[in-house]
C-alpha cells in the first residue's frame, strides 16, 4: 500500500495517543488489560474521526475547484459538525442535509452538534424526513447551487467512501508502528461499526499490513448481516484504491447487533451504564450513538468471558462527545 500517492490536507500529523485503563479494566474485574486509541483527541471542532476521512476528501474536493461542500447526516450528527469545521477552515461554504431518523428529533434550538452548526456558522440546513435517499436529497441542493454559479463537493454520511477510509488504512498503519514501539500484543480491536468508512478502512489497513489482528464492529444501526456487507463491500473498494494486494477475507469481518437497542441514537440502560463508568474511572467521555453502544458491547463481552483472561484490549475511540450535551436527561435522571 502506498498512501502517499493519495492527495491530503495534512490535518492529521501527530499519532494519537494510545492510554491503558487500569481504573476502568479494575472496575471489569481485571478479567483482561483495555486500552484505548484516543481518535477523540484529534484535530477538529470537538475532535472525532472523521477528520482523518475528511483529510482526503477535502483535499479531492479542493483539486475540483469547488467552493462548497455538502455533506449529510442525523440531526446530532459529528460528521457534520467536523465536515463544517474544517470547511471554514478551508474557506468553503458548507451545507448540511440533516435525516430526522426518529420523527420529531429535530429541534433549531437542541444543544450539542445542533448548536455547534449554528454557531460555526453552516451556510444552510435542509432536514429531511427519516428514511429519505440521501444522496438525492444532497443532489438537489447542489443542482440549486450550481445553477447560482457554485462548484459544489458532495461528501456521503460519515465520509464512507473509498476515499474517505483511507483515513483509517492510515491509522491501522499508525497503530501498528506505537504497538511495536509499545511492546504491546492486542487480541482484538473493538470499534463503533456505523456508516462503515472508519470499520472498512481500519480492517483493510490492518489486512493488507498482515496484522493478524482481530477487528469486531458493534453495531450502532443495521442488523449483523447487512453492516457485514456494507463493511465488506466498502473494506473491498478502500483496499483497491490503496494499492492493496489481494482482497479483504469475508470472514475478517465481524459484527455484533446486540446493542443496537430500539434504534439508531435511542439510548440503552447498557450504553448510559458504559458512558457513566469510563467517565467516572478514566474522566474520558464517550457519545451516546455510537461510542457508548460501542464500549457497551466490550463491557458485556468481557463479563461474558468471550476474551481469554488478561488479553490486551484495544477500544478505537472515535469521538463525538459534543452530542452528550443533547441527551442531558438520559444521564441525570434522578440527580445520577
Amino acid at each position: 500500500m502506498n498512501l502517499a500517492k493519495l492527495p491530503r490536507r495534512g490535518y492529521v500529523q501527530t499519532p494519537t495517543p494510545i492510554e491503558f485503563l487500569p481504573n476502568f479494566s479494575k472496575a471489569l474485574g481485571d478479567k483482561v488489560r483495555i486500552f484505548v486509541k484516543r481518535d477523540d483527541l484529534l484535530p477538529g471542532c470537538g475532535g472525532g474521526n472523521k477528520t482523518r476521512k475528511l483529510d482526503f476528501c477535502l483535499a479531492d474536493a479542493m483539486l475540483q475547484g469547488a467552493d462548497s461542500v455538502i455533506t449529510c447526516g442525523a440531526v446530532q450528527s459529528n460528521h457534520c459538525r467536523l465536515t463544517l469545521a474544517w470547511s471554514v477552515k478551508e474557506g468553503l461554504d458548507c451545507h448540511l442535509v440533516l435525516e430526522e431518523r426518529v420523527k420529531g428529533s429535530y429541534r433549531p434550538d437542541a444543544l450539542g452538534n445542533n448548536f455547534l452548526y449554528r454557531l460555526l456558522g453552516a451556510t444552510g440546513i435542509t432536514v429531511v424526513p427519516g428514511g429519505s435517499d440521501m444522496s438525492a436529497e444532497m443532489e438537489k441542493v447542489a443542482d440549486a447551487l450550481r445553477k447560482k454559479g457554485k462548484n459544489p463537493y458532495i461528501i456521503p454520511g460519515g465520509a464512507s467512501s473509498a476515499l474517505g477510509a483511507q483515513g483509517y488504512v492510515a491509522c491501522a498503519q499508525e497503530l501498528l508502528e506505537q504497538l511495536f514501539r509499545m511492546g504491546l500484543d492486542v487480541h482484538t480491536v473493538v470499534l463503533p461499526s456505523g456508516s462503515a468508512g472508519t470499520h472498512a478502512g481500519f480492517l483493510a489497513g490492518l489486512v493488507g499490513c498482515n496484522a493478524g489482528i482481530p477487528v469486531l464492529g458493534i453495531d450502532v444501526s443495521r442488523p449483523r448481516a447487512v453492516q457485514e456487507a456494507l463493511v465488506h463491500s466498502l473494506a473491498n473498494e478502500a483496499a483497491k484504491l490503496a494499492g492493496m494486494n489481494g482482497t479483504v477475507p469475508r470472514d475478517a469481518v465481524k459484527c455484533d447487533d446486540a446493542y443496537v437497542g430500539e434504534g439508531y441514537s435511542l439510548p440503552t440502560a447498557s450504553m448510559t451504564e458504559a458512558v457513566k463508568l469510563l467517565a467516572r474511572t478514566e474522566a474520558i467521555l464517550l457519545d451516546p450513538v455510537y461510542t457508548g453502544k460501542a464500549m457497551a458491547g466490550l463491557i458485556d463481552l468481557v463479563r461474558k468471558g468471550a476474551f481469554p483472561e488478561q488479553a490486551n484490549l484495544l477500544f478505537l475511540h472515535t469521538g463525538g462527545s459534543p452530542a452528550l450535551y443533547a441527551y442531558p436527561d438520559t444521564f441525570l435522571k434522578d440527580g445520577a
